[in-house]
């Protein structure tokens, strides 16, 4: 795993000890970067279901003023920790460890805090098991957590169809069998 662009570019991360992260290919980071690139220099971005950390740190290497990583896997968290330091990028990291749908169920954020992008990457299983936990929370996210004109990018198994009514899909891509949506309140 690495960064693959910006001011980190090239730099290795510390890449998942187990298989409970699946980290996103180069190629396909490259295609999703290339998309969602004028959305982060300036803004806040999300990185939820964090693992190492991958995307809200490529993102702090292509400018993001802030990136909040949520993750509760103690093994991921404590390799994203190290990832942060590695870059050294404390100042604009913020990582909030635990259950995400407890915290975007009661936390409020200033208008100030909203995110512009929010990458929403749930284990696969999430989106079968708890697929109204991942509405839900979709919902919640682009009610209270996302500034006018931004964005969801949820990455989930292609052959799932999850259907979140209150949301418009703007985008969608498929990568054999990973589909990125992109979706806006």
């Amino acid at each position: 795993m690495r960064i693959i662009a910006g001011e980190f570019r090239g730099r290795k991360l510390l890449a998942p000890a187990s298989d409970t992260t699946r980290p996103i290919t180069d190629r396909v980071k490259q295609s999703l970067f290339d998309i969602v690139a004028g959305d982060i220099p300036g803004n806040i971005v999300y990185d939820c279901f964090a693992g190492t950390g991958s995307m809200g740190l490529e993102s702090l290497s292509r400018q993001a003023r802030q990136a909040v990583f949520f993750e509760a896997d103690r093994s991921a968290l404590a390799r994203l920790k190290r990832n942060i330091a590695t870059l050294q990028v404390e100042d604009r990291a913020r990582v909030i460890p635990g259950d995400l749908f407890r915290w975007f169920a009661h936390a409020q954020v200033a208008d100030d805090e909203k995110a512009t992008l929010i990458f929403l990457d749930p284990p696969y299983r999430f989106v079968v098991e708890r697929s109204e936990d991942i509405r839900n929370l979709v919902l919640r996210m682009a009610q209270h957590h996302l500034t006018p004109g931004g964005y969801i990018v949820l990455r989930h198994d292609a052959r799932d169809n999850l259907t979140i009514p209150g949301v418009r899909e703007i985008d969608a891509r498929e990568y054999g069998n990973m589909r990125l949506r992109f979706l806006q309140g």
